[in-house]
């Protein structure tokens, strides 16, 4: 049986479903966004963690608003993947800045953790690594 959390090789942080709670009103330093809000509008002071949901896979609306987060607020605490979270999904996750990935009902967590085993180096720059692979190897 696997462990319901999981530390991958690049930092990401996978969660079985039943072990996420939603994110309770008097929570002060969590925000759950719904896709359709502007990240870049948000009060980030005393946020230490951003809930960012997918409602079915086909919507990619959260990869663009952890990428504006991360990249023009600068924000540096957690990003959490929820709702329809598929497992060909978490490395892009993780370069759009992601911290945490708490895969959909029924995802084993041994086959997501299997997914950043498959990926090692990337041509193209990201949250994590801004230079292109050809500027970083110069």
């Amino acid at each position: 049986m696997s462990s319901p959390h999981l530390q991958t090789k690049n930092t990401m942080k996978i969660i079985a479903a039943n072990e996420h709670p939603p994110v309770a009103q008097d929570q002060a330093h969590t925000i759950a966004l719904p896709n359709d809000a502007d990240p870049l509008a948000l009060d980030l002071s005393q946020v230490e963690r951003i809930d960012l949901h997918f409602p079915k896979f086909t919507d990619g609306r959260a990869f663009s608003q952890a990428r504006l987060l991360r990249q023009r607020r600068g924000f540096e605490g957690e990003i959490r993947a929820t709702g329809d979270v598929l497992i060909d999904q978490l490395v892009q996750m993780a370069r759009c800045g992601f911290d945490v990935a708490v895969l959909r009902e029924g995802v084993d967590i041994a086959d997501a953790k299997r997914q950043f085993e498959r990926f090692h180096a990337f041509y193209q720059g990201d949250v994590n690594q801004p230079l292109p692979h050809f500027r970083a190897a110069a």
